[in-house]
C-alpha cells in the first residue's frame, strides 16, 4: 500500500533524526525551506504539511496548500500564531503539540535566569582568554527572592517548582487560574511591584501582544530579571532596551525576540543583520539571546515526533482529533471548541 505523503518545511538535521528514529506509516519528503506562499508548491503530491512555529502560515499559502491538495497542517510546536486559522477552517485542519516536554522549556528559563545573574557567559569569555579576574561578576542570592511568574500552564509550573527548589518565592499570574494551585495568584501590577524575577509562560494572544511594555516597566521593582522563553511578541522590544539602559531591569535571558521569523535557526554569522533593536539586545552585557532552542532537548524531540505522527494517524483513519485548534477555539483551550463531527473542528 502506497504510503502518505508528507512535506515536512524548515528542516533542521535534528528533526530529521527524530521522525526518523518514530516513523513507519509515512512518506517524509524533508523541506529546507520554510512554509510560505511561495514554497507551499513543494507540497505538490502530498496530503499533508508538517510546519513550525516560523512558518508563514497566512491566508495565500493556505489557499495553495488547499489547491495542491493538503488536507491537514501538523504543527511540530505549541505556538500557532502563525496560523491564518479563518482562513485555514472549512479547509485544512490544523493539528498542534500542545506539549511535549514542559521540563525543558522550564529548566532552560532557569538557566537563562543563572547565567544572566552570576553573569557566567562574561566569565566563560574572561577564563577562554586565561583572564581569572572576577571583578564585575557579582550577582545576587536568589534563594529569598520573589519569582513572578505569567502563565501556570505546565511550563509555568514546572519553572515554578523550580524556583521553589531554590527557596524563591512564587506569585503568578494566569487569567485560568488553576483551581490546585499549591502557590499563590496575584495580579499583574502586583507581580510589577514585587517581584525580582519576572519569566514569562504565557501563550501569545490578541489581548497580550507586548504586554511587557513602557507602562509595564514603569511599575517593576527596580533591577528586576526578565526571562522570556515563551513568544517574543509578549515584550515591546524598544520599550525593553529603554528598561535595561534606565537599570530597570537588571539583566535579561531572552529565547525569543518579536522578530525572530527572519533570523532564528539560520546562520548569519557572515552576515550585517539590518534589525537595529536585535542588534542592540545582543550587544547589552547584561542579555543573553538563544534562538528559540528552550524546547531542544532529546526528551522533547522524541516527545514532538510522536505526538506529531499520532496527530496525523488519527486524522487519516477518522479518529478524534483532540490537539486540533480553529479560529473557534478560545486561546487554544481545546475542551470548549465546539467540536462537531467526530471530535473535529469541521
Amino acid at each position: 500500500m502506497e504510503k502518505i505523503k508528507i512535506a515536512f518545511y524548515d528542516t533542521k538535521p535534528y528533526d530529521k533524526a527524530s521522525f526518523d528514529a518514530v516513523n513507519e506509516n509515512y512518506e517524509i519528503e524533508y523541506i529546507e525551506s520554510k512554509l510560505n506562499s511561495r514554497t507551499a508548491v513543494l507540497a505538490e503530491g502530498c496530503e499533508a504539511v508538517c510546519a513550525f512555529v516560523n512558518d508563514n502560515i497566512d491566508k495565500k499559502t493556505i489557499d495553495r496548500l488547499y489547491d495542491k491538495g493538503v488536507k491537514i497542517i501538523a504543527m511540530r510546536c505549541a505556538g500557532y500564531s502563525n496560523v491564518d486559522f479563518k482562513a485555514a477552517y472549512g479547509k485544512i485542519n490544523i493539528v498542534r503539540v500542545p506539549a511535549y516536554s514542559p521540563h525543558a522549556v522550564a529548566e532552560h528559563a532557569m538557566a537563562l535566569l543563572l547565567a544572566i545573574n552570576r553573569k557566567v557567559h562574561k566569565a566563560f569569555i574572561r577564563t577562554k582568554d586565561f583572564n581569572f579576574n572576577i571583578a564585575g561578576l557579582t550577582g545576587i542570592d536568589l534563594y529569598g527572592k520573589t519569582a513572578g511568574v505569567i502563565g501556570t500552564g505546565k511550563i509555568g509550573r514546572a519553572f515554578i517548582n523550580i524556583c521553589k527548589g531554590l527557596g524563591m518565592k512564587v506569585i503568578a499570574y494566569d487569567p485560568f487560574p488553576a483551581k490546585d494551585a499549591d502557590f499563590e495568584y496575584a495580579d499583574l501590577d502586583t507581580i510589577y511591584r514585587t517581584a525580582d524575577v519576572i519569566s514569562l509562560h504565557c501563550p501569545l494572544t490578541d489581548d497580550n501582544n507586548r504586554m511587557i511594555n513602557a507602562d509595564a516597566f514603569s511599575k517593576m521593582k527596580k533591577g528586576v530579571f526578565l526571562v522570556n522563553t515563551s513568544r517574543g511578541a509578549l515584550i515591546d522590544s524598544h520599550a525593553l532596551l529603554d528598561a535595561l539602559n534606565n537599570g530597570i531591569v537588571r539583566g535579561a535571558g531572552l529565547d525569543v525576540y518579536e522578530e525572530e521569523g527572519d533570523f532564528f535557526f539560520e546562520d548569519f554569522s557572515n552576515t550585517i543583520i539590518h534589525d537595529d533593536v536585535l542588534a542592540l539586545l545582543i550587544s547589552k552585557p547584561n542579555v543573553i539571546l538563544t534562538s528559540h532552542q528552550a524546547f531542544l532537548t532529546e526528551e522533547a524531540l522524541s516527545g514532538i515526533a510522536t505526538t506529531t505522527l499520532d496527530n496525523l494517524d488519527k486524522f487519516f483513519n477518522n479518529g478524534e482529533l483532540v490537539n486540533e485548534i480553529c479560529y473557534q477555539c478560545d486561546a487554544g483551550r481545546i475542551a470548549e471548541c465546539r467540536k462537531s463531527r467526530k471530535g473535529r473542528c469541521f
